[in-house]
């Protein structure tokens, strides 16, 4: 049976929200290790490159697991397609004359367009876009040795 309404956020991306809404979190969701899954080797070439520019950033604010392969694959595919409409675009613009005298807007556009939802929706579960990233807080480690600075984190420094 389906599910109604809103798909639920994942216990980590609420834990790192604050849980705003204080429901009970899934104490028994799978936990699969923060490391990233190999690359694809059926990956267009551009796509590639994507992965290899973002991989290491993602494994690194742990949002990128290794059971992530096929969504940040997706992703990757998904701005390979929409970057080379985008680059058609650039060179050749959006729009032709037909042979019958009509302007008419080039596939390309509309190829841009869908890629660029699916990499939308693609970079939100991820926390790629400033929004859903503004709802993310990350635990601060306390490597400072600025005394100053411990002082203040510790509440030290309030007014009277």
């Amino acid at each position: 049976m389906a599910q109604r309404g809103r798909k639920p956020k994942p216990t980590a991306i609420m834990a790192l929200e604050g849980n705003p809404g204080k429901r009970k979190l899934n104490q028994n969701e799978p936990k699969p290790e923060k490391r990233a899954p190999r690359c694809p080797s059926w990956l267009e070439p551009e796509a590639k490159k994507e992965w290899r520019r973002m991989v290491k950033k993602m494994e690194h604010l742990g949002i990128l697991t290794e059971v992530d392969m096929a969504a940040f694959a997706g992703y990757c595919q998904a701005y390979a397609r929409w970057r080379e409409a985008e680059e058609f675009i650039s060179k050749h613009g959006s729009i032709v004359k037909t042979p019958s005298g009509y302007w008419q807007q080039v596939p390309q556009v509309s190829i841009a367009q869908s890629y660029l939802k699916i990499m939308t929706r693609f970079c939100e579960q991820f926390g790629l876009t400033p929004s859903s990233r503004s709802r993310i807080v990350v635990e601060q480690t306390n490597d400072s040795n600025d005394p100053m600075e411990l002082m203040l984190l510790q509440g030290g420094g309030k007014s009277v």
